[in-house]
């Protein structure tokens, strides 16, 4: 918590911009740690600390009997702005260059629905951008608006022939894409998506 002091500043938000949980000082937060990594400009708020000990157990998802890891890197843009963590789920969208079915041209679908995030690691963080101050950004929204920066690798739990469409999207780079979306368990799920193609953007 001492080391966190030099890295922290006390600033004045309007009231509308300040989250319910944000900490005014870090008295009373000795032997706490960050849960997550904290990015430039944004509030520090009391659930981004926690005991040692729940980052250990935090930092560990147990994989489902019967599924297997598997790994791949993404930019921030394709990965929910970055905001993914271990715990979490996502929709695993497959893009082909070339169509997946004879006569197609480009293609997109929603190919795996509600995966399990086991693991998800960040390249390390280069300068970041100026942040906005509240005398030049008085309505600025409470959450944090600073663009995360690095690829990330992200460890999912898949059967296995999710695990190889996943591989397969991941290696021939030239004619495929992965793509994720923030998926929790509670999320609206219709019926199986269909392909997306040129003829279907508009409609």
């Amino acid at each position: 918590m001492e080391a966190l002091k030099t890295f922290v500043a006390s600033e004045e938000l309007p009231g509308k911009a300040v989250t319910k949980s944000s900490l005014k000082n870090l008295d009373g937060l000795a032997g706490k740690v960050t849960a997550v990594e904290l990015l430039p400009g944004e509030q520090l708020v009391a659930e981004r600390l926690i005991a040692p000990e729940g980052l250990k157990a935090s930092a560990s998802v147990k994989v489902p009997k019967g599924l297997q890891e598997v790994s791949f890197q993404l930019e921030p843009q394709r990965v929910a702005g970055g905001r993914i963590a271990a715990g979490d789920h996502v929709g695993v969208f497959i893009n082909l260059k070339n169509g997946g079915l004879e006569g197609k041209a480009e293609t997109t679908q929603l190919s795996i629905h509600k995966v399990l995030v086991t693991a998800v690691q960040r390249a390390p963080m280069t300068a970041p951008s100026p942040q906005p101050t509240a005398s030049d950004a008085p309505d600025a929204p409470a959450e944090d608006t600073s663009l995360p920066t690095g690829n990330l690798l992200l460890t999912v739990a898949v059967n296995e022939a999710d695990a190889t469409k996943i591989v397969y999207a991941s290696n021939f780079t030239d004619i495929a894409s992965v793509w994720l979306s923030k998926e929790p368990l509670d999320a609206a799920e219709g019926p199986r998506p269909g392909i997306m193609t040129r003829p279907e953007v508009y409609k």
